[in-house]
Formats: C-alpha cells, structure tokens, sequence
C-alpha cells in the first residue's frame, strides 16, 4: 500500500505539472470520427485518411524524438506513432510524462509501419483524463512454442468482482460476456414483439410480495408509515393485466430475493416473465423450446454448445418426462401416491437433508433436486408437479394431485419455470389459505396472502400459459460461465475489508 500511494503521489505532481503548463487534464469532449476496428477492419478504405480516435494508452514505447503507443477504445485496440518533428518539442516533452491508464484523443494519419502494423501517425493529440491510480500491469510472454502466458494478471476473483471498472480495463475480453448478454435479451424481446407481446412495467415496490416461494427485502415508505417489499417476481401483476384484457405481455425484471449467495445465486437478479392468454402448459413448452433453440443458434451458430465439460445438444424437440417419472429413472422409488410420512422416509433413505417445516411438497422438491436435476444435461422438460409444490398453477386436467406445470433444466440447472395459471379465484384462495399453515409452521418461503390479486381473478382470467426465465443463468450458459457473478457486471458483495 506505502508503494501505491508513492506511485499516486508521483502522478498528482505530474497533473500539477500539466496544469502549470497550461493544459486541462479533464476537459469536456472530444471530438471523435473513428473506431479502431473502423481503421482495422479495412486499411485499403482507411490508409492516409485523416482520423480522430480516442481511448486510454495501454502501452507506451519512447525511443528518443519518436515514441509508439497503443490506445484501447470500445471496440479494441490500435498503435498509435508520435514524433517530436509532427507535433513540436512542447508537446512530445508532455506526452513524456503520460502514464499507462491515460486517456488521450488524437488526430492523425492511417498509415502502416514497416512491420504491416496498421497504425495512426499523430499530428496532434490531447489529454482527457488524467489516470492518477496506477494500474495493474498485465505482462504477457510468447514461449518458443508459441504459447502466450500472461504475468501478473488482475485475476483476483474477488477483487474483479468487487472493482469491475478495473476488471474491464485490464482484461477487455470479459466484455465479450456482457454484449452477449445484451444480445440474449434484445434477441428474446425482437422474438416477442414479433409475435405480437407487448413489453409493460410493473411496481418493484410491493405492498405484498407475491409470485415465487422466498423471503423478500423488506423497506419503509415514510409518507404513508407502511412496510414496502422489493418484489420477489412480477408474476401477479402481469397476471392482473391478463385480467385486464391484454392478452399477450412481457416484462424483462429486477427481482429481489433475501436468500443465500452462491455460483447461481445473486440476491438481485434478472428474468423475464410473459403470459399468453387462452394458451397452456404445453402449448408454452413448444413456444419455448423454438425460442431458446433459436437463440442457442444465435448466440453460437450452432445446436451444440459446450457448458462446464459438457456438450448440451439443443437440437429439438427436447425430452419431456414428469417429475415422478423422473425421480423413479434416477432413484428407482416410484414415490407417486406417498404420505409425507412416507416421503421423510424415502429422503432419509436417500440420504437428502430435509427439515421439520418441510411439507410433501418441499420433501420432493429436495429429492429432485439432490438425485435428479444435476444429471439433466440436455435440455429436459419436467412436467407435472405435485399440486403442493405449485400454488399458482392449474390442477392437471386428468389427476387432481398434480398440476399443469414445467421446469426446462439444463446443464443440471433450473433455466425456466411455467404453468398453464390457475384462475379459479376459490381454488386459488384454497391454496394461500393452505400456504398460510406452511407459514404457521415455520416456512417462512411460504406464499401470503393477496386480496387484491384474489379479486382480479374473480373478475375472470381466461386460460393463460405463463413463464419466467432467468436470464442471469441463461446468459451463463450460453457464454460458458461457471458462476452467475460473471455475468453480473455488479453482483453483490460483502463489505470490503
């Protein structure tokens, strides 16, 4: 730390400097004509034409009156060659004292170098933002086989994390996530609109939360003395403008929920939920499966991609099997039909952890989980779920035990989860008074209460499908990343030390 702040007191002097020459080390703007991939892309359109580009040195070489540097912008990074005869004495002395990190416009020439580096001889250049924090120096070396092992990296897990403004400058190759991030989401938006859905807004701040099984983060509203929740899913809201006469919506949402953290698990996180009216389950399984097809072939030109070791083949159509059905192919018990007294004992048998709070529905969700979700490696389907588990979702047309609901798991993770909706508002009250006792004793993931929701439904919901899709794990999957941090530009972290 003494050796950092040496360093930082060492470049204040030099801003002081600057400014005793008369310059300005954070003027307003630069004007900018072009890209480096705009130069880059096609020097026989770009060589000798006069160019304005900007970006911060990365790295600089003097050699006496001459000098080369190299500038990195958004779209990658470009040589750029100064001389004391192109831009004077005066400014070849001040750009001397440039550190790496600076961030620098220049005007110049496209020109290549005697190497065929294509690179921008300057004529004139201007200070835009003086770096004072050095940064981490990555130091990379070409072995005799051709192999480049970098020194020194900002690899720091934590620190990348926690300072992705650094994590971004110093290994520019992680932004490639989030544009493809970015990709996913407008590609899944054109995919809607196309089909005729329209994207809405609901509240963040709830009155009462609502939607999934979770614990919410709870705040105060001052002017009107009552508690607010973030919302935990927007679910019930999208619901009441199903109610309302809109018969084909989406929303992309910040969800919000107070649980544990891990490689899959950020406490804000990103999904997008649309219902459609008049549709169900099935229907949405089919609609799905040609929309994710798409965009894994998108995203990658291909069917098959490779996720943590494994090939994940999405050439449709995907498996379907229910959730007994699949739990008796990986376990071999067959528990349809059991007791929860029953289902304590098959867990216990199978060696999964499960709590005195837990009820049937927990019990199964936790035996899916532990045996059978981590060896779905394609994409699967699993269908029917036992009507504890689903408050929100329609009875089965055929088995009043179960319901019509579906999980797409893929490379052994959970990536969607959909029902054909439950809009019988009596049968519906049932299942909140019944997640009531889930509450009394001890679930506290249990859903409350929703008048509100309640009378919406009373004034009639036709039939609707409706889903929700994280979008944080779908990016990771489809970018090849192992934790949902990397594909958070700023998850949450504990307090820095």
């Amino acid at each position: 730390m003494e050796d950092l702040n040496k360093l930082i007191k060492v470049r204040i002097e030099k801003l002081k400097e600057l400014e005793e020459n008369g310059i300005n080390p954070y003027p307003p703007g630069f004007e900018k004509t072009h890209f480096s991939s705009d130069i880059l892309g096609d020097f026989t359109q770009s060589e000798g034409e006069e160019v304005n580009i900007s970006g911060r040195l990365v790295a600089v070489r003097l050699m006496g009156k001459a000098a080369f540097a190299h500038i990195r912008d958004d779209k990658g990074k470009i040589q750029i060659f100064l001389r004391k005869d192109d831009i004077g004495e005066k400014q070849y002395a001040l750009f001397k004292i440039c550190d790496i990190g600076d961030i620098i416009g220049v005007n110049g020439k496209v020109f290549k170098t005697k190497t065929g580096e294509i690179s921008v001889q300057v004529f004139d250049y201007q200070l835009l933002s003086k770096n004072i924090r050095p940064l981490p120096i990555v130091k990379e070396e070409v072995t005799e086989e051709g192999d480049t092992v970098v020194h020194d990296a900002f690899a720091d897990k934590e620190m990348r994390y926690r300072q992705r403004y650094v994590d971004l400058i110093v290994n520019p190759e992680i932004k490639d996530v989030f544009i493809k991030r970015a990709g996913i989401m407008r590609f899944i938006r054109n995919f809607l609109d196309e089909r005729d859905f329209l994207e809405v807004e609901t509240p963040v701040l709830q009155p009462i939360y609502g939607g999934a099984a979770a614990r919410p983060f709870v705040t105060h509203h001052n002017t009107l003395d009552m508690p607010l929740y973030l919302r935990i899913a927007n679910e019930l809201y999208l619901k009441r403008l199903i109610v309302g006469g809109f018969d084909r919506v989406y929303e992309f949402a910040k969800d919000f929920r107070n649980e544990g953290m891990d490689r899959f698990h950020n406490p804000e996180f990103t999904q997008i939920e649309f219902y459609v009216a008049y549709k169900d389950y099935i229907w949405m399984m089919s609609f799905v499966e040609e929309m994710i097809s798409k965009l894994a072939e998108f995203v990658h030109g291909s069917m098959i991609l490779e996720f943590n070791d494994q090939k994940i083949n999405f050439t449709v159509p995907w498996k379907r099997m229910t959730m007994y059905q699949s739990i008796k192919e990986y376990t071999g018990v067959d528990i349809s039909g059991m007791q929860e007294d029953e289902l304590r004992k098959v867990a216990k048998d199978l060696k999964v952890e499960i709590g005195k709070e837990m009820g049937a529905g927990k019990i199964i969700d936790e035996i899916f989980g532990e045996h059978v979700e981590p060896r779905l490696i394609d994409p699967t389907f699993i269908t029917d779920y036992p009507l504890e588990m689903s408050p929100l979702a329609k009875k089965h047309r055929d088995n009043p035990a179960i319901v019509e609901r579906f999980e797409l798991i893929v490379g052994g993770k959970e990536l969607c989860n959909a029902f054909s909706e439950l809009n019988d508002p009596l049968d519906q009250r049932r299942r909140f008074e019944d997640q009531a006792k889930l509450r009394a004793q001890g679930d506290d993931e249990a859903l409350v209460m929703d008048e509100d929701f309640l009378r919406a439904l009373e004034y009639g919901m036709p039939p609707t499908a409706g889903i929700g899709i994280g979008i944080d794990r779908l990016t990771m999957l489809l970018t090849g990343q192992s934790s949902i941090r990397d594909v958070i530009f700023f998850p949450q972290m504990r307090p820095e030390k």
